[in-house]
């Protein structure tokens, strides 16, 4: 332990909370609303070890191969967008709340980013297991390399940093994805 003066008192500070103010130190964090836990872990699979993100990335993929073969060839790709905004918009205040309770900058049980960004590489993708499966591969693999300015987004404050670099993690692997769809390298 160690002992700091602060205005002529001794005020303890346990290894465990230096940096942190006196007040604070030992505070417990509210427990996040269920709705927000039940969004920013996907429903509990952000809970499954080991890669939570890899859970996350996988449920995203097959239930979205399962979905889009419902939906008319014509309104797939406005489909896909769509459902990226709409977990995006949800995804950034349930993660807020999440990472508020939890005290942590990005917990690995926080998945609703990787929905997002998978959903992103999904983007106008010809529904076949070759391109689920490089969609799968290329958005795992920039999300764990975060590439510039991948990195850098997750700066952002809270929920927003948390999903916001999934989403530019998604764009590198739409990117790629189209780059390999275009010169035919996932047909055949």
């Amino acid at each position: 332990m160690e002992f700091h003066d602060v205005d002529q008192n001794s005020v303890r500070i346990s290894d465990r909370s230096a940096g942190v103010p006196p007040a604070l130190a030992g505070a417990s964090h509210p427990r996040p609303p269920f709705w927000a836990s039940l969004v920013a872990t996907f429903f509990g699979i952000g809970r499954l070890k080991p890669g939570p993100g890899t859970w996350g990335s996988v449920a995203t993929v097959i239930i979205w191969a399962l979905v889009s073969w419902r939906i008319p060839p014509n309104a797939r790709t406005w489909a896909t967008i769509a459902a990226a905004i709409v977990v995006t918009i949800v995804g950034i205040p349930a993660a807020t709340r999440v990472v508020r309770a939890s005290g942590l900058k990005d917990p690995q049980f926080i998945v609703i980013d990787e929905v997002a960004g998978q959903l992103v590489a999904l983007i106008a993708v010809p529904l076949a297991w070759k391109t689920f499966l490089a969609g799968l591969i290329l958005f795992r693999v920039f999300d764990i390399l975060k590439p510039p300015p991948v990195r850098q987004l997750e700066r952002l404050p809270e929920g927003l940093g948390v999903v916001v670099d999934d989403l530019g993690a998604g764009l590198y692997a739409l990117i790629i994805m189209h780059l390999l769809l275009h010169f035919r390298l996932l047909t055949g």
